[in-house]
């Protein structure tokens, strides 16, 4: 195991010895076990390093950007094997999330085709999702941004969540007129996503009323045809997946005691 994510980054992409996209990068570091994080964000944590190390140690780093969110090692770029000089981590200035490439992004979090019956629904739902497997959990339910309703993969509404977080807007949905008509979600957020799992209310600082209906109209126009997933030059963000709610798990448990017992009762 390394020391730093900086570390586990390099050796990544040093076995690869070519250029991987940067949450190719974190799903290796994870799944091989070169690093261990509680953090809720390894994707962004690893962009935000690599961008961080080529804007602060300029030639001195020894990452190189070869395309959109795509990076390698300058010793394998070159044909020639040399030691990448390197500055020591102290004399750096802070990485943060805000180092991420894509910063300027509207939409900051998606979910595309969540499950409607992997949530317990609420009046406060938690919505869970994660950036990849091994990584932290994160509660989208009081997300803030633009929602669309699926029968399958056909979509029935397109809709916003504005004064009502997300979580509850879709709640209300279970009980009022497309109540059975939707069996899966997508979601588009405006709020980043800290490092310790919570939502930045502070990352969105312009008129939400005005964009969210900016957005929730150019989606109503551009959903043709309905699995389209191409983004426009405005759509850069990280896409969770869905994680199902452990209320959920533990309410599937005991029906299934409560299942057995009486399965017991019925054969005494």
């Amino acid at each position: 195991m390394e020391r730093t994510w900086r570390d586990a980054i390099v050796r990544v992409l040093q076995e690869a010895r070519i250029p991987l996209e940067y949450a190719e990068i974190s799903e290796r570091i994870l799944t091989q076990g070169y690093y261990q994080t509680d953090g809720a964000t390894p994707h962004s944590t690893v962009n935000a390093q690599i961008n961080g190390s080529i804007k602060y140690e300029g030639d001195k780093s020894p990452f190189i950007k070869v395309g959109r969110g795509v990076f390698g090692l300058k010793e394998t770029a070159s044909s020639v094997t040399t030691t990448t000089p390197t500055v020591p981590v102290t004399t750096l200035p802070p990485v943060t999330e805000k180092d991420v490439e894509n910063s300027d992004s509207i939409i900051r979090a998606f979910g595309m085709y969540w499950q409607r019956d992997l949530v317990v629904w609420r009046n406060e739902p938690k919505m869970y999702g994660k950036q990849q497997a091994m990584a932290m959990a994160i509660d989208f339910g009081k997300q803030k941004g633009i929602y669309i309703l699926y029968d399958q993969h056909t979509v029935v509404y397109v809709g916003r969540s504005i004064d009502r977080p997300l979580g509850k807007r879709l709640c209300e949905h279970t009980i009022d007129r497309l109540s059975s008509r939707w069996n899966r979600f997508s979601w588009f957020g405006l709020l980043d996503v800290t490092s310790e799992g919570g939502l930045d209310k502070a990352s969105v600082a312009i008129n939400l009323a005005a964009m969210i209906g900016t957005l929730e109209a150019l989606l109503i126009e551009s959903l043709e045809p309905p699995q389209n997933r191409k983004r426009g030059d405005g759509f850069s963000a990280v896409e969770y997946i869905q994680d199902v709610d452990p209320e959920f798990q533990e309410r599937k448990i005991q029906d299934t005691l409560r299942a057995i017992e009486q399965k017991m009762r019925g054969s005494s």
